[in-house]
């Protein structure tokens, strides 16, 4: 496997919501509308400031996010673990409908304090998104600047597991 192939952007209308998908080395991938988000137990993240990374220029203050853990999801789906060890070489794409991307990895996700704050938001400020609101929301919000893990229009999260 190459990890330095990007995952291909997916193409989907302005203004609809495709399910979000939960794809890769999984016993059980899975596809959930926003409705079958809100299942799930949701957890609250306190507001902060959007900045830009390379800059710091503040862009906008957020309101808190609701929605569910990824690692939540992760676990109904079940990481595959075909050989002894591969759940703990695995790494999480995170892909928007635009191409954006970013990573996680399973010891960031399960074995430190961020993964507890790896929320799939589907509202913001106590109203609902919509996909032409940016849901469903990847938010990261134990990261020290959260606008490289801030990903809208959340199309998928790609499980895959690393081989030398």
């Amino acid at each position: 496997m190459d990890i330095a192939t990007a995952p291909a952007p997916i193409d989907h209308a302005a203004g609809q919501c495709a399910p979000l998908q939960l794809t890769g080395s999984l016993v059980h991938p899975m596809s959930l509308s926003l409705e079958a988000l809100r299942q799930y137990p949701a957890v609250t993240c306190p507001a902060f400031d959007l900045r830009c990374y390379t800059t710091q220029r503040f862009i906008r203050t957020v309101a808190p996010y609701r929605g569910v853990r990824l690692t939540d999801l992760l676990g109904e789906a079940e990481l595959r673990n075909d050989v002894d060890g591969d759940f703990k070489r695995m790494i999480f794409l995170a892909v928007g409908h635009d191409g954006y991307f970013m990573t996680f990895s399973w010891h960031e996700l399960f074995n430190t304090p961020v993964g507890e704050q790896v929320v799939i938001a589907y509202e913001c400020g106590d109203k609902a998104l919509d996909a032409q609101h940016g849901a469903p929301v990847l938010f990261s919000g134990a990261d020290l600047v959260p606008a490289p893990r801030h990903v809208k229009r959340l199309a998928r999260i790609e499980a895959r597991v690393l081989a030398l």
